[in-house]
């Protein structure tokens, strides 16, 4: 099989495929922050000037979402790939723990389920933001 690129000597290519999925979750994190400092720039100029502080609420919230998500990428990748290299046959030889302990389970997905939960919390923060700028400003 000569012409067919280099041969995968195991079941998966070692870490490549765990670290485009942490470089997916570093652009979603680099997206997130974005947002959130156009949301820095523009919510506290929606507001009246009474409640201009509140508009850097979802700004900052993002960004220290953005900041985490960042780190949990990286010890995710880090611990998948070690999953993969101590669970996997002929990932590495001699990789196989001895004795009768299970392989640790891979990691799950609670950084999807805390993505999930951070937009729907971030958009509702911003619906509730935008209905009561609208209504001070009708009202005044």
């Amino acid at each position: 099989m000569t012409g067919q690129g280099p041969s995968v000597r195991g079941p998966f290519d070692p870490g490549l495929q765990p670290e485009r999925t942490e470089l997916a979750w570093r652009r979603t994190a680099l997206a997130i922050a974005i947002g959130s400092l156009v949301s820095l720039r523009i919510f506290p100029l929606m507001l009246p000037s009474a409640f201009a502080a509140w508009g850097f609420v979802p700004g900052a919230v993002g960004l220290v979402a953005a900041c985490a998500l960042w780190s949990a990428a990286r010890r995710r990748q880090l611990r998948m790939t070690a999953w993969l290299h101590s669970t996997l046959p002929g990932a590495m030889p001699g990789a196989m723990s001895a004795g009768p302990t299970a392989p640790q389970d891979p990691p799950g997905g609670g950084m999807l389920l805390a993505l999930t939960v951070l937009a729907a919390a971030f958009g509702i923060l911003c619906i509730g933001i935008v209905v009561v700028s609208s209504l001070l400003a009708n009202a005044g």
